[in-house]
Parts: C-alpha cells; structure tokens; sequence
C-alpha cells in the first residue's frame, strides 16, 4: 500500500473569525479552518477559549507538523488538514453524494433513514449547501457495499 504523505504547514496566523485559522499548506495551498468544534470541545484548549490574544499567537511548531500556542496547547497538521477539507466537503463532492444515492435507488428521505440524518440535512449536502462530513461519506461509502 503506498504511504499517504499529508502537506505540512508553511504559514499560519489567526483569522478574524474567531476560532479560525488562516493556513498555507506546503502544496501553496491555502485553507481558512475553523477550529471551533476541538476549541469548545476539550479541556486543553481551554485557554484559548478566555483569550483572544493567546489564540492570534498561533504559530507553526516544529518542522510544519502543527501548530502551536505555547508549550501545552497545540494542534497537528493531520487533524487541520482533516478539517480543512471537511469544511471545504472535499471528504465528497455534492455531485458524487447525489450519484450515490441515485444508484441507491435512494429518495432523500430513503438517504435519510440508510444514514440516521434528516431529509433536510441530505438536501443541503446533495446542493453543496453544507459540507458532507466524513463520518457521512465513510457512511455512504459503506452501505455503497451493503
């Protein structure tokens, strides 16, 4: 099986959004990441929650593999390249979800029920509306088998 090489981080700063990323892969890539979700999720990350300061001090650890605020508090590469391409719903196009579904011979709320979502929900990832997270596409992938 060939080695999966993931980009490394080349430049780094807070946007201002907040809670949000602004991140230059090594690829010339560029990703705005919302990091809200792990912020607002675990305790270690707490600090960055009750400063604003401490989170636009983001910078690149060592070598690209993370980001970094102090000695305690950092974020790998993996985990921000993950989101980056969630929130960009590259995990499966809109037009990939859809084909899916119609080779499923699935309505919306048929899709709905096979991956325990709402018909809404299935609308706005088959419109692009809303980023198709990857549990959803790994979801989709399997039942492809079933």
């Amino acid at each position: 099986m060939p080695r999966k090489t993931l980009p490394r981080i080349a430049a780094v700063s807070a946007d201002r959004k907040p809670l949000t990323l602004r991140i230059r892969w090594t690829t010339g890539e560029e990703s705005r990441v919302d990091v809200s979700g792990l912020v607002e999720t675990f305790r270690v990350y707490e600090p960055l929650r009750r400063s604003q300061d401490l989170f636009r001090g983001v910078r690149i650890g060592d070598v690209g593999t993370d980001v970094v605020w102090s000695d305690e508090i950092d974020m790998s590469a993996d985990t921000l390249w993950r989101l980056a391409r969630e929130q960009a719903g590259v995990t499966m196009s809109p037009d990939a979800f859809k084909h899916w579904r119609e080779r499923k011979a699935y309505t919306l709320d048929g899709a709905a029920m096979a991956l325990g979502l709402s018909r809404r929900m299935v609308a706005y990832y088959e419109q692009g509306t809303k980023p198709i997270p990857r549990v959803v596409a790994l979801a989709a992938r399997a039942l492809e088998l079933s």
